[in-house]
This record gives structure tokens, C-alpha cells and sequence, in this order.
């Protein structure tokens, strides 16, 4: 009867110890596409996300205490995102990183606003901050930033007057469709033709064919990684001359990796590339790299940045309160110097949008080149 007695008291106390350590830790939850359509996005982001919680437990956690990260896969189904944030929300969760993919955030994040939640994301629609969610930040340029500085591009380097735009058909490519109209509009070049096209399109010969014919200035490309090498390798096939640009995905590593030569050329607008003469962006490629065998794209470095956000919110914030942290957020500004985490200076809205350095690259020889960089929109 004694021994029961000591040993129900001995699993007593470790349960107490347990929940005591679990209290000292900072939950977060990464809700990602690991598979369908948005694979190669979700699973650099959430690479990005777990080196950053390495690096952070390592030298000590934030305010002393470790992160606890957990994984969970949207299959890049906006419908499975909203479950999988409701049960970050039920499992207490200070934040939430993900998704990626436009479509699953608008769904997913009604959820995490419910509950009061930071809630971090790569996707780009322009759409997502316009809701009046004071819980939404993105660690991604939104369109209504990135386009205008593309189009300027388009205008002023290329001379173009005429703009054929090919682009996917679903919440990241209308999206993206309006913007680039609207920001090339007051620069006197007209999109003269729009082609749309699905999400996990294989044949793109139609389209390549439709936007020869129509023989504009530049060729546009807004598709998904794996559709944008494929719309490469037509556009090679079909002997097109003309300029080719796009806005970060067209000259995204896993495209340059899946198109190959036919990438040759290509230049894009990007907020994030590992490829920056930036000599922490250089340590954090060798870094990635060396965790995870791969060459890491812009998702991989939003995932990555956004943790440590997050880190310096909370810094500053000087507790652990979910409101408290948001209302940090708005209107953060951030230098890579005091906070070598995030890479690059950056500065948030009270939109929850953020502000920063970006760049023009051009795909060449496997990799990106940096022809141009762009001064945050607050410097100019």
C-alpha cells in the first residue's frame, strides 16, 4: 500500500513537472503546405522556421525561455488550413506561422483572429491585409508593394509600351493580376492581354502561343514554382524573344532548378534572395543549406526572418501577451544590426504590411543575379 502510495506521488510529480516545463516554454505552430500544389513553398518556409527556432534555443530562447514548434500540413487545401489553425488555436499557441499559399491564409486566418493570435504569413495577395485583421503579418512583400516596383522596371529599363500577362487562375494570380494593371497603368504600358491559366497546369503551349501572337513589348509570368518552369520551358520551346519577367516566383530557386537553361534570362522583382550581397544573407544560405541539404528560395528566408520578428516583438513587448505582441507589431521598425536574425532592416505598417530593401535578378546559370537593388519605399 506504501510503495502505490509513493509511486502515485512520484507520477504526480513528474505530470507537475511536465506541465511546469511546458509552461516555460513558448508554443508556436506551423501550418504549411508539405504537400500538393504548394510543397516546395510550405516546406522551405517551414525549414526557414525550424532553423530559426534552433539557432534561438540554442543561444538561450526569448526571455529565457525555449521555443516548442510543431508542423502540420495543409496539403494546400485552404479547407484543411482552417482546421489545422482552429487546433493551433485549442492547443494555446502564443503564434502562428503559415500558410503560404494566398488562397489558405484568407480561409485559415479568420481562426487565429478569433483567438487573438499573431499570426505570421508568406502569402502575397494583396487581399490579406485589407480585411482589418489586427493579428495578420506578413513577412513577404504584399502586391500593392511589389508590383509598382516591377512595373518601373518594365517602364523604365525595358521601354515597353505592350504587356501579355500569363497568370494562375486562383486568389495569388487575380490577385497579382490587378496589381501589376493598376501599377503599370500610370507608367503608360498597357497588359494588351491576359491568359489565365490552373493551378498544376502541365501544358502551357496554348498559352505560350497566344501571348506570341499578341506580340507585345514583355511577356508576363504569375504562376506557382512548378507551373512558372514549365511556362519557361514552353516559352524556350516556342522560340520566344522577347523579354521575360515575373515578380520573385518566376526566378525562385526550384524554378531555375526545374526549367534549367530555359530559366536563362528571366528577371524578376524579389523582396528575399539568398543570392543579396548581404553578407548575413550569404551566412544564412550556408547555414540552410548545411541543415537541409538544399539551396533555400525566398520561402525559405520569410520562414526564417518571421521567427526571428517575432523574437524582437516579444523583446520589446517584454511579455508574453498575445495583444500586447500585435500591437508591438504595428508600426515595428527593425535594423540587422541590433538584430542580425532578421537579415535585413525591415519596418511593419499598422496594416500588418512590411517595408524593406528589395531586388531586380535576372535567372542565370543556376542561379539569381542581382542586377539592381531597390530602396525600401520609407527611404525614397
Amino acid at each position: 500500500m506504501q510503495k502505490s502510495i509513493h509511486t502515485l506521488f512520484a507520477a504526480a510529480g513528474l505530470a507537475l513537472a511536465c506541465q511546469a516545463a511546458t509552461a516555460q516554454t513558448i508554443k508556436i505552430a506551423n501550418v504549411v503546405e508539405l504537400s500538393g500544389a504548394g510543397a516546395t513553398s510550405g516546406t522551405n518556409f517551414k525549414n526557414g522556421v525550424e532553423l530559426a527556432v534552433k539557432e534561438i534555443n540554442a543561444a538561450g530562447g526569448i526571455m529565457g525561455r525555449k521555443i516548442e514548434s510543431t508542423t502540420a500540413d495543409t496539403q494546400s487545401n485552404p479547407g484543411v488550413a482552417k482546421g489545422l489553425a482552429q487546433k493551433a488555436v485549442d492547443d494555446g499557441v502564443l503564434a502562428v506561422f503559415g500558410p503560404v499559399f494566398s488562397g489558405s491564409i484568407l480561409v485559415s486566418m479568420a481562426e487565429t483572429r478569433r483567438a487573438e493570435i499573431p499570426n505570421f504569413t508568406g502569402g502575397e495577395a494583396a487581399a490579406i491585409t485589407k480585411q482589418g485583421n489586427p493579428y495578420i503579418f506578413r513577412t513577404s512583400f504584399t502586391q500593392d508593394t511589389a508590383m509598382p516596383k516591377v512595373a518601373r522596371y518594365v517602364a523604365n529599363n525595358l521601354k515597353a509600351k505592350t504587356v501579355a500577362l500569363i497568370y494562375v487562375n486562383n486568389d495569388f494570380g487575380k490577385g497579382g493580376k490587378d496589381s501589376l494593371i493598376k501599377a503599370l497603368e500610370p507608367l503608360g504600358v498597357k497588359v494588351t492581354t491576359d491568359i489565365s491559366t490552373d493551378q498544376n497546369q502541365v501544358d502551357f503551349s496554348a498559352a505560350v502561343l497566344k501571348a506570341k501572337q499578341a506580340n507585345t513589348d514583355v511577356i508576363f509570368a504569375y504562376t506557382n514554382e512548378e507551373e512558372s518552369a514549365r511556362l519557361l520551358r514552353e516559352l524556350r520551346k516556342q522560340g520566344v524573344t522577347k523579354p521575360i519577367v515575373g515578380e520573385t516566383v518566376l526566378t525562385s530557386q526550384k524554378v531555375i532548378e526545374l526549367a534549367g537553361e530555359a530559366a536563362n534570362g528571366a528577371v524578376a522583382h524579389v523582396g528575399l534572395t539568398v543570392d543579396a550581397p548581404i553578407p548575413a544573407m550569404r551566412a544564412f544560405r550556408a547555414k540552410f543549406e548545411k541543415e537541409w541539404k538544399f539551396t533555400p528560395d525566398h520561402n525559405g528566408i520569410k520562414g526564417y526572418t518571421g521567427v526571428y520578428i517575432l523574437k524582437a516583438a516579444i523583446e520589446k513587448t517584454g511579455k508574453l501577451d498575445r495583444q500586447a505582441i500585435a500591437k508591438t507589431m504595428h508600426t515595428l521598425k527593425l535594423k540587422a544590426a541590433d538584430h542580425p536574425g532578421i537579415l535585413m532592416d525591415v519596418s511593419f505598417d499598422d496594416k500588418g504590411d512590411l517595408d524593406r530593401e528589395s531586388f531586380i535578378v535576372e535567372a542565370r546559370d543556376g542561379k539569381q543575379v542581382v542586377k539592381e537593388t531597390l530602396p525600401a519605399l520609407a527611404a525614397k
